[in-house]
């Protein structure tokens, strides 16, 4: 047993399954600067950004954001318009 888990608890959180808590905090993740928190607000309402609130405290799971990312760039270019010869 070591010291950072008891004998029924699970192992330490991994790099991949870390929280980003916090409006100011997700501001500077997503767009740089926690100066854009309000954006957090308003996305978290009004968008299906992968956003949740844990009590009244807004968090966001970086690898699911990316995830989120990554579906929406796959959408775009699926609709976008083809060139034709």
């Amino acid at each position: 047993m070591d010291q950072l888990t008891g004998p029924n608890e699970a192992s330490p959180i991994k790099v991949d399954d870390r929280i980003i808590r916090g409006a100011d905090a997700i501001a500077e993740y997503i767009f740089g600067d926690r100066r854009h928190r309000r954006k957090i607000y308003y996305l978290a309402e009004c968008s299906k950004i992968p956003i949740w609130r844990l009590g009244s405290t807004l968090c966001l799971r970086p690898a699911t954001y990316e995830s989120w990312i990554k579906d929406q760039e796959t959408r775009a270019v699926g609709n976008a318009p083809r060139k034709t010869v």
